[in-house]
């Protein structure tokens, strides 16, 4: 191989893996789209208890030969944003509150948007609650900053913090 094709090589590596940082490393989308209640340093609530385990027992008891995948307790501030409209369109804060605690309330995912522009999957923890339709994770106010306690999880990509005491009353 020539040495004009290996420095061709070499650069067209270094060009890609700029653009892939440069992307990875882009954050919120639509940072225009700012949120009124809370921030990152004075969050507005409080959502989920941080657990001393990883897992609720249900969840213990669930998990394949009583196992489940690998999760740590986390405490993260962040945005709650509806996953759907976020992902599909790059809509959240003020002006999308409405919409978004619309789609939460009527079944879409919830999620919560990180400073650095991380996105995760918020569910509820309690496995058999959550499976029966025991908890309420519908209940989170999209459009506000609040600090999210719970369980991350992350398998082939997918990120998701599992947050404790949502059980219905």
């Amino acid at each position: 191989m020539s040495v004009t094709r290996k420095m061709l090589i070499y650069w067209s590596a270094v060009v890609c893996l700029t653009a892939f940082a440069w992307a990875a490393g882009k954050g919120i989308l639509h940072p225009e789209m700012t949120v009124e209640n809370g921030s990152y340093d004075k969050p507005m609530a409080t959502i989920g208890a941080k657990p001393d385990q990883p897992w609720s027992a249900t969840t213990v008891s669930a998990g394949v030969d009583s196992k489940p995948e690998p999760g740590k307790p986390v405490s993260m501030v962040g945005e709650i944003v509806d996953f759907s409209c976020y992902l599909q369109v790059g809509k959240h804060g003020e002006k999308h509150r409405g919409c978004g605690q619309k789609c939460v309330q009527n079944g879409n995912a919830a999620g919560l948007l990180t400073k650095d522009g991380a996105l995760y999957m918020l569910m509820a923890e309690e496995h058999d609650p959550r499976r029966d339709g025991g908890v309420d994770i519908r209940s989170v106010a999209a459009g506000h900053i609040v600090q999210v306690n719970g369980t991350e999880a992350s398998v082939n990509g997918y990120n998701a913090i599992f947050v404790q005491g949502l059980t219905k009353k």
